[in-house]
């Protein structure tokens, strides 16, 4: 039996380069970058190829219930719980080609690592693409691994996007069965951990000129939906005074969301993503507006306060311009820290091959915070260049990925051994 000690060899950096760039390949070609977004026929045919891309790798590969693609390693003992790994091939519109991919593809070229070398695993490796982690038009985010994880629930089903179609008639739609994803929960006593392998997302590795990032805690989210709702009048005759201007009611509420992430005292970012208007007019003054914002940080204590007061200082200020407003508060996840034994193994892993590693928080939202209910979880990072993603500057080099998929690789083995 393989030790520790003797390591499993590089993957083929080639190979996984060549499979991110035919990915890349399948996305909406009438949006900038690289979107492949939730539901979408480009996504559709993305999920074929990479059902297929897992049996050729000698996966046992099927879609299950939920809409996740899940590919199987078998191990030795058929009855040892299982090691999961994976990510999502999903983007955000004008997103790049190595968020979440990387995850999926990487985990693909360490069960060929694995094979081609002649190590059989004990447990058996379940590598996953989960079915829709990125935010979309219904406020659920990380939808396939909340149904493996029993946190998808039908009140997360019932939510509708802005044309009124329900988020489980869009499942239905896509060929999963929305029944399934709410009722399709794994049992913890199958899983022995989680190890997600993924692009950092932001500046820090690439600024310390550190090899790999373990992952300490999975940054909660929680998300603020405000609608506006003033009066209209004329914008020349009606003093300034005596106006119900939703949309200053709105700007206001964005400065607040602002001012609230700046004062986060070790780790917090609030950002709003978007601002909608009725039919506006330069001589109107504006009757609605509707703002989408987000606050996150590995500060469980500091983001539940963040929220509130976010909620009650939008509704003073807006009622002292006489404006309405109605918020809707999501908790899309809470902060998820990093087992401390899977942070252990990641970097035993990348001392033993040599590669340079820090410890770093991640800010963005992963499958793996959910994963995390359903035993230890823990995540590597390799970095991301000019700390830049979700837009079609994201990148990160040839050589950066084929050392995450070796440190994954042999993570994958010390987990086995364990």
């Amino acid at each position: 039996m393989n030790t520790p000690s003797s390591n499993l060899p590089s993957p083929d950096a080639n190979r996984l380069w060549s499979a991110i760039m035919d990915l890349s390949a399948l996305v909406d070609s009438d949006s900038p970058g690289w979107t492949r977004e939730v539901f979408s026929d480009p996504y559709k045919a993305s999920r074929a190829w990479t059902l297929a891309r897992m049996k050729d790798a000698g996966l046992q590969a099927h879609v299950d219930g939920a809409g996740n693609i899940v590919g199987r390693l078998p191990g030795t003992n058929p009855n040892a719980p299982a090691i999961v790994t994976g990510s999502h091939t999903d983007t955000v519109h004008s997103g790049g080609r190595f968020d979440g991919v990387v995850g999926v593809l990487g985990a693909i070229e360490a069960a060929r690592v694995l094979q081609e070398s002649g190590t059989r695993l004990t447990s058996d490796l379940i590598i996953m693409d989960f079915l829709g982690e990125e935010a979309n038009g219904f406020g659920v985010s990380c939808v396939g691994s909340r149904a493996v994880a029993g946190v998808l629930d039908a009140a997360h089903l019932a939510r509708r996007d802005a044309n009124g179609v329900s988020m489980g008639e869009a499942v239905a739609a896509f060929g999963a069965d929305p029944n399934q994803a709410i009722s399709m929960a794994w049992n913890p006593r199958d899983i022995k951990s989680y190890i997600e392998l993924h692009v950092e997302q932001g500046p820090m590795l690439e600024r310390s000129g550190s090899q790999i990032g373990v992952v300490t805690s999975i940054a909660g989210i929680e998300r603020v939906m405000a609608v506006f709702t003033g009066r209209a009048d004329h914008a020349g005759t009606t003093p300034m005074d005596q106006r119900a201007d939703a949309l200053l009611a709105a700007a206001e509420a964005i400065l607040t969301v602002e001012r609230v992430g700046c004062g986060a005292p070790v780790h917090g970012v609030s950002t709003t993503g978007r601002i909608a208007t009725g039919h506006g007019a330069f001589n109107v003054v504006p009757d609605s507006a509707t703002i989408w914002a987000e606050i996150r940080s590995i500060d469980p204590g500091w983001l539940g306060g963040a929220r509130r007061s976010i909620a009650e200082k939008i509704a003073l200020d807006a009622a002292q311009r006489g404006v309405e407003v109605a918020i809707d508060l999501l908790n899309d996840q809470d902060p998820v820290p990093a087992a401390q034994t899977m942070q252990d193994t990641v970097a035993a892993a990348s001392d033993d091959l040599g590669y340079s590693w820090e410890a770093v928080p991640s800010g963005a939202g992963h499958d793996a915070a959910h994963m995390a209910h359903l035993g230890p979880m823990g995540m590597i990072f390799v970095p991301s260049q000019g700390g830049r993603s979700h837009c079609p500057d994201e990148f990160t080099d040839k050589v950066q990925l084929s050392n995450g998929v070796h440190v994954l690789a042999n993570t994958i083995r010390r987990l086995d051994l364990a």
